[in-house]
């Protein structure tokens, strides 16, 4: 008998760009396993999320609900399991649900999952050798590579459900999170190789916001640890920056590969069970990752390296193999898209808007192709200073609210006396690179009014009453 509500298998990285994705064309490596779950159905090239940072996307996506509205606006928030989400609105409609791997929203009382009949999460961040697990509170130890694990953890889930009742899974992998620890099956995989670097590389920040001139997430800043060996000596600057770069991105890629062979599998399993025609597959990541660009790693920026997120979707029943979408969707949207699908009514409180149709290659004449964004962090390791802004498909309009501080509390002493806030003005028809700041150009003046005009229009309807 089959299901009348399809089950989803949601699956999610942690920092994977989606510019490391062959399907969206990169330059500096393949992803044969996430190209099949592309050609399968669709690819988003227009995917965003609403704050760029692990915590605060997770609970977005399970709330439906901008960051200030679910209580997690960083890292150190938890995710208060009392609240309304998306697991115990589809439990409550006759799914059964599930997460393996990582969680990162708090732990202990009202802080683990909520929702889910079975949940198995890593302890903290997860380490990727042998990590423990709570299993449904219990902490267990496990042997072997995280992703190996949580991919095995999944597909024992499925296959013991209740094959009476459509499943949820959401399948979280730790990689590539920093310290980008390789599987052995790819320890050696790029070495004979030299990674490309990024046309901004080199960024020089001219003309733009002291909030990406000064911060704490440059290449140059990458550690020992990080790379996992001592610096070679004798190098100039720019050749010590090069040969960081190189190490870390072939760290990083090689996390990638592990997780696209698991993908792989996971594929293989639904096809080899008969669920493949039944099963909303997703692909996607938390957010984005700077791989060099503008000189930096990490994410948090409203910049397209890191604000945007990879995002497949495969069901075969509803969705043509080969999609490519343009259209505008984030973060905010994935809840109310997979109720839409399981035939289930959206809750008024919900922020986002089903993008379901738009899978299926139906446009809905209001669709606002706009996004509003805000990182909330205001003291923390990489110096970012707190921003907000809106993101049209043309343009961009950035607002940084004050100067970054560290861990410690300590402003930046770069920007100690700089006037804020500062804006930024992108136009993405002609500058994708996002170098060129025109937020002063008498010729974008009445772009920069329309979208002011629209930006706090969204702050009033997403409730966002901060300054």
């Amino acid at each position: 008998m089959k299901n009348k509500q399809p089950n989803i298998l949601f699956i999610m990285t942690d920092d994977h760009a989606a510019h490391a994705m062959s399907c969206y064309g990169s330059k500096v490596n393949t992803t044969p396993q996430m190209d099949r779950l592309a050609d399968m159905g669709a690819r988003f090239d227009n995917c965003f999320c609403t704050n760029s940072i692990c915590a605060p996307s997770r609970a977005v996506i399970l709330s439906g609900k901008h960051s200030h509205l679910n209580g997690v606006k960083t890292l150190e928030d938890g995710f208060d399991g009392r609240q309304q989400n998306l697991p115990k609105i589809l439990k409550a409609h006759g799914y059964q649900t599930s997460i393996i791997g990582k969680w990162h929203l708090g732990h202990g009382g009202n802080y683990d999952p909520t929702g889910f009949d079975y949940w198995n999460i890593f302890h903290g961040q997860g380490d990727y050798i042998n990590p423990k697990l709570y299993d449904m509170g219990e902490l267990k130890q496990h042997i072997g590579y995280a992703t190996d694990i949580v991919t095995d953890l999944t597909i024992d889930w499925i296959k013991n459900r209740d094959e009476e009742k459509p499943f949820f899974m959401m399948c979280h992998h730790k990689a590539p999170h920093r310290h980008w620890v390789p599987d052995e099956k790819h320890k050696d995989m790029y070495e004979d190789v030299e990674i490309p670097v990024p046309d901004t590389f080199n960024d020089t920040y001219e003309g733009r916001s002291d909030a990406v001139k000064f911060n704490l997430m440059k290449i140059e800043e990458l550690t020992e640890f990080d790379l996992k060996q001592p610096f070679p000596e004798g190098l100039t600057d720019a050749e010590l920056k090069h040969w960081k770069y190189q190490r870390y991105m072939k760290d990083y890629l090689k996390c990638i590969a592990s997780v696209d062979d698991n993908i792989g599998r996971l594929l293989d399993f639904l096809e080899a069970e008969g669920l493949i025609e039944d099963t909303i597959v997703v692909y996607t990541s938390d957010q984005g990752f700077f791989l060099g660009d503008h000189g930096w790693f990490d994410k948090r920026y409203m910049l397209e390296e890191s604000l945007r997120m990879p995002f497949l979707m495969s069901y075969p029943r509803a969705i043509k193999p080969g999609t490519v979408i343009n259209e505008l969707v984030s973060n905010l949207d994935f809840a109310e898209t997979f109720l839409d699908y399981a035939g289930i009514e959206i809750p008024e409180d919900m922020q986002g808007r089903s993008f379901r149709t738009i899978a299926e290659g139906e446009v809905p004449e209001d669709w606002g192709n706009t996004l509003y964004y805000r990182y909330w962090v205001y003291e923390g390791e990489h110096g970012v200073s707190p921003h907000y802004g809106i993101r049209t498909l043309d343009y961009k309009l950035i607002c940084y609210l004050k100067e970054a501080r560290d861990f410690n509390g300590v402003c930046l002493k770069e920007v100690e006396d700089k006037e804020w806030p500062q804006w930024e003005l992108f136009d993405l028809r002609t500058d994708s690179e996002e170098l060129r700041n025109v937020y002063d150009d008498p010729a974008y003046q009445t772009v920069v009014e329309e979208l002011k005009e629209k930006l706090y229009a969204l702050k009033a309807q997403y409730q966002d009453y901060e300054d």
